[in-house]
């Protein structure tokens, strides 16, 4: 009679918990840093970046400093839309604007276009391995993602509509103020989706499983939001 093989132990939930929380931050950090390229190459910015350039440039802050102050208003906006903010929520809110305050404070200006280019598809690059990082943790979304549901369920429009309102009066408003529009905007707007979907199974983390379950793990689901 031969003796069973015993089952491999799942992953410990604290591994698991360690990882996601390594995801979410290192995510929120990048992020920062994505966004600190693309001011500098200053090819034009993703639209919540033209808001926060504008408003920098009226109030005197820093981008960074405007960051989170928009991203705590935005928060405001979820008490009457009912969305319950997570950690990543609230993480979101501060260590971006500080991590792209902080490199900017480390990166010298960049005049030459052979130096501006890279910047920006550095930065889009960047963009979409943070995005994918701290979205597949499964912390909670970014406030402005947050908007985007809540306005969705609220209102009973699409998504793809409620995203595109949004970041049409973001884009506009920001532009008037002074914010930089240009072709990293664009390049932005038409890369940006598929870079985040593919980031997000690079960076899926399986969800926990009782001992014997046969579930598989899934991972996060392509209509996933985009914080920018």
């Amino acid at each position: 009679m031969s003796t069973p093989r015993p089952r491999p132990t799942p992953a410990p939930a604290s591994g698991r918990r360690a990882r996601r929380l390594l995801q979410l931050y290192g995510g929120l950090v990048l992020y920062g840093v994505s966004s600190a390229l693309l001011v500098t190459a200053d090819l034009g910015l993703e639209p919540w970046g033209v808001l926060h350039q504008g408003l920098a440039g009226r109030t005197g802050l820093t981008i960074g400093v405007v960051s989170v102050l928009v991203g705590a208003v935005v928060l405001l906006l979820w008490i009457p839309l009912r969305q319950r903010p997570g950690l990543g929520t609230v993480s979101n809110v501060f260590v971006v604007g500080i991590a792209m305050d902080g490199t900017l404070a480390l990166l010298p200006q960049a005049h030459a276009l052979t130096v501006r280019v890279p910047l920006l598809l550095a930065g889009v690059l960047l963009n979409g391995v943070a995005t994918g990082l701290y979205i597949a943790a499964r912390y909670g979304p970014g406030p402005r993602d947050g908007l985007m549901t809540g306005l969705h369920r609220r209102t009973g429009r699409s998504v793809r509509l409620v995203r595109t309102a949004i970041e049409a009066a973001v884009v506009a408003t920001g532009f008037a103020l002074g914010g930089t529009v240009g072709a990293g905007t664009v390049l932005y707007a038409v890369s940006i989706g598929p870079l985040v979907q593919l980031f997000l199974r690079l960076s899926a983390v399986a969800p926990s499983s009782p001992p014997g379950s046969t579930a598989v793990a899934a991972g996060p689901s392509g209509r996933a939001t985009l914080r920018g």
